[in-house]
């Protein structure tokens, strides 16, 4: 079994974005391009308020996209598993202590940490909102598992 620690930029987040910018170019052609309103001030400034929503999101939309691609934990940059595994390099904890890992995610930082401190325990906490759905304790207990790692909770 492989561990899945996810990406740190959710898909859902990428898709909403995307949404978004699909949304306010549509309505950019609606108030734009259309007959729907006569031309004048109103039309003018629904036009350019709408192109440069669309703009933005469309910029944002290619970040995030970017970002997904370069967090991805076992995509071609690993940026992610970069991070987490330089990170743990520096906790060095003592036998019988305790690390806490606040907004411990899909749990990637304290189960490496727990990898190179084996007689210390280690305990991940976040609150799991639902920006990041996938993400929960259980695939937290599940990756531990996949690792092999018992010195987690």
């Amino acid at each position: 079994m492989k561990p899945d620690y996810k990406n740190w930029m959710p898909k859902g987040m990428v898709m909403g974005s995307a949404i978004g910018a699909g949304v306010s170019i549509l309505l950019l052609v609606i108030f734009g391009c259309t007959p729907l309103l006569p031309s004048g001030g109103v039309k003018t400034v629904l036009t350019i308020i709408f192109a440069v929503i669309s703009v933005l999101m469309a910029v944002m939309t290619l970040w995030m996209f970017m970002m997904y691609r370069a967090f991805s934990y076992n995509g071609k940059r690993q940026m992610s598993r970069q991070i987490i595994e330089s990170v743990a390099e520096y906790v060095h904890l003592p036998e019988m202590g305790y690390g806490l890992d606040v907004g411990c995610g899909s749990g990637a930082l304290t189960i490496a940490c727990a990898k190179r401190n084996p007689g210390a325990s280690f305990i991940g906490i976040d609150r799991w909102g639902k920006e990041y759905a996938s993400f929960n304790k259980a695939l937290c207990v599940k990756n531990s598992r996949a690792e092999g790692v018992k010195n987690t909770n």
